[in-house]
């Protein structure tokens, strides 16, 4: 198997450290002392920290089950479910520990660098994009009232998600996350 590139390591380390320490926790000289490679190669593939922060941005994007949304094998509203239920999943996985890279990026640094801030907000704007496409589908074969707009609703989901994550990250018992499923299913998406 070939050897990953230098860039690719430190992008898998920054993934790693960022979800694991947060953007301010992490300075270039972790990174790439977590990738095994020497600090000076960092800039030979990026130009500042807030470079990779947005190419670990849509790596991380990559791992937050949007397939799970556009699998037209299930109805709109199971579909929906499925990808908030697989979102618990990888963080119950890391014992709570862990958030989403995108809402941790948002607290630290969006408000001090415009470019995470912008990637942030491109990356919410994405994921709410595909959450209210099934919500569409959903009021479409009439499984889902039209009295909200699609829209709205796949905002506040995704804000409630977010708010859920903070809650899990104290209490680590699941709490949140099934308020989160009762409400948003129950009674919000009923």
């Amino acid at each position: 198997m070939p050897r990953a590139s230098v860039r690719d390591q430190i992008v898998e380390a920054a993934f790693e450290q960022f979800h694991r320490h947060g953007y301010n926790a992490c300075g270039v000289k972790l990174i790439t002392d977590s990738a095994g490679v020497p600090k000076g190669s960092f800039y030979n593939h990026f130009e500042s920290k807030e470079a990779l922060a947005l190419v670990v941005m849509d790596r991380y994007g990559e791992t937050r089950h949007l397939d799970k949304l556009t699998d037209t094998s299930a109805p709109a509203l199971v579909r929906l479910r499925s990808h908030f239920e697989a979102l618990a999943q990888d963080i119950e996985d890391f014992g709570y520990e862990r958030g989403c890279v995108y809402g941790n990026f948002s607290t630290e640094a969006a408000d001090h660098i415009p470019a995470i801030r912008e990637g942030v907000a491109a990356a919410f704007d994405q994921w709410a994009k595909a959450i209210t496409a099934a919500i569409r589908e959903a009021q479409a074969d009439g499984s889902l009232t039209t009295r909200q707009d699609a829209g709205a609703l796949g905002r506040f989901l995704i804000n409630a998600w977010e708010g859920a994550i903070v809650g899990e990250r104290a209490a680590k018992d699941g709490s949140s996350f099934a308020a989160f499923f009762t409400v948003a299913f129950e009674t919000v998406l009923h």
